[in-house]
């Protein structure tokens, strides 16, 4: 059982930068997969950046240069720091977590990010 909550979201112009945060409870979690998902406006939800339980990382093309996720797996937390934010950035930015093999995904309730000028 794995409860994941998200923060860090808001309203940032163009070019700026935020850091989102997950902090993550009720399990052990150096052993799971970790992940960042958004859904802008009228859009599908989409794989943002992964990072497995190593410490390997992926992203989605679009934000490769600007996002870097990592985690802390002392804290329990797992890292967003988005840098030159541009307007389609702008969407709900979910944090997620499974276990590899496993079935069972684990979604926080979201935290917004609005880019505009």
């Amino acid at each position: 059982q794995v409860q994941l909550v998200e923060s860090g979201g808001g309203l940032v112009q163009p070019g700026g930068s935020l850091r989102l945060s997950c902090t993550a409870s009720g399990s052990i979690i150096r052993f799971y997969a970790m992940a960042w998902y958004r859904q802008g406006p009228g859009k599908q939800r989409e794989l943002v950046a992964g990072i497995d339980s190593s410490g390997n990382t992926n992203y989605t093309d679009s934000v490769k240069g600007r996002f870097t996720i990592s985690r802390d797996n002392g804290k329990k937390m797992v890292y967003l720091q988005m840098n030159s934010l541009k307007l389609e950035d702008t969407a709900v930015y979910y944090c997620n977590c499974h276990y590899p093999g496993g079935q069972v995904h684990y979604w926080g309730q979201g935290t917004q990010v609005t880019v505009s000028s």
